[in-house]
């Protein structure tokens, strides 16, 4: 099955993709560098130099990067933080929807009069969800919360969101608009590292979320060698 992946940092950290061809793709957008290995592609979606945040990602031109490699299926792994308690740190979920106001989604429609219907396909979930259990549980049907950063939400943002959706994140609803303006089927996949700042009495910062993900990373190198099983 040919599936294109997106991930962030952790993919950055792992050796799972160390013997991974690294090419570069140039789009309308800028160059993109990805790992290829037979069928499957990779985008760090933060890149592979210097790791933009999430702001100032490249998202137009890592999405019709795979376009023009003639992907059609992405998988997206996301990290996230709870809006919910019974959502604790280390569960992975499936968003089937999002929430996306605080600034404009990106758009490759800059010069027609044109919009692109919101839509996560999540055609590949429902196997993904039955062939990785019983090791790994997947919690689908969730709402992803996307907020600009850099920097971490507030309290009082918190406070107002947590009623929206189930996780927060800041990359997602962009990847999720693009792929389907681009005729991509796009699957989502994330990661709670942790809760978000003020729930259940937990104060977050840049320091202590680099350690949360740095603790999950095992987890993850297993999680993506499962689904390349799966897929493959």
């Amino acid at each position: 099955m040919k599936v294109a992946f997106i991930s962030g940092t952790s993919i950055v950290n792992s050796t799972l993709f160390s013997a991974w061809d690294v090419k570069t793709v140039e789009t309308n957008y800028g160059p993109v560098t990805y790992k290829s290995c037979g069928d499957f592609a990779l985008i760090n979606r933060h890149g592979y130099a210097f790791p933009l945040p999430p702001h100032a990602i490249n998202y137009r031109a890592n999405i019709q990067a795979l376009a023009t490699l003639g992907f059609q299926d992405v998988v997206s792994l996301n990290s996230v933080g709870s809006l919910k308690k019974d959502l604790p740190p280390g569960t992975f979920v499936s968003c089937s929807d999002y929430v996306g106001l605080q600034q404009g989604p990106a758009t490759f429609f800059d010069q027609e009069l044109k919009g692109g219907a919101p839509l996560i396909a999540n055609n590949l979930i429902s196997k993904l969800v039955g062939e990785l259990a019983p090791e790994f549980k997947i919690h689908p049907g969730k709402v992803y919360v996307q907020m600009r950063g850099p920097r971490f939400e507030t309290k009082a943002e918190i406070r107002i969101v947590q009623h929206w959706g189930d996780v927060i994140g800041m990359t997602a609803a962009h990847e999720a608009d693009l792929c389907t303006e681009a005729g991509l089927r796009y699957n989502s996949l994330a990661l709670i590292d942790n809760y978000a700042n003020g729930l259940e009495g937990t104060e977050i910062d840049f320091v202590k979320f680099k350690d949360l993900v740095k603790d999950n990373q095992g987890r993850v190198n297993r999680f993506f060698q499962r689904m390349l099983e799966i897929l493959g």
